[in-house]
């Protein structure tokens, strides 16, 4: 009995260790958990910039990837693309903002 057990104890680390790693992320690909808070994330930037008077007329696309946050569309001025950087900075989550925005 002592022999199963240990075969059985090495069987299911060696599961569980993989199934692990295979639900990790890397660096190309994010793993559900962080899926999700992206996602989270990009939904309360894209409210926080809607919701800023300043920005309701610019065509802003909000992407986000491991918490950075990637901006790009279009907006009415340099003040504006400042403006919706700001906002997305501060959203909880957000680790970094690259501002890809043009000036139309």
């Amino acid at each position: 009995m002592n022999q199963i057990s240990k075969y059985l104890s090495s069987v299911l680390l060696a599961v569980t260790l993989v199934t692990a790693v295979g639900c990790s992320s890397t660096s190309k690909q994010e793993g559900t958990g962080e899926y999700v808070d992206d996602t989270v994330i990009t939904s309360k930037v894209k409210a926080a910039v809607f919701n800023e008077p300043m920005l309701k007329s610019a065509e802003i696309n909000v992407e986000t990837f491991k918490g950075v946050v990637q901006l790009s569309g279009f907006v009415s001025s340099q003040a504006a693309a400042n403006k919706a950087t700001e906002v997305a900075r501060g959203v909880g989550g957000v680790k970094s903002v690259k501002n890809d925005m043009r000036i139309k």
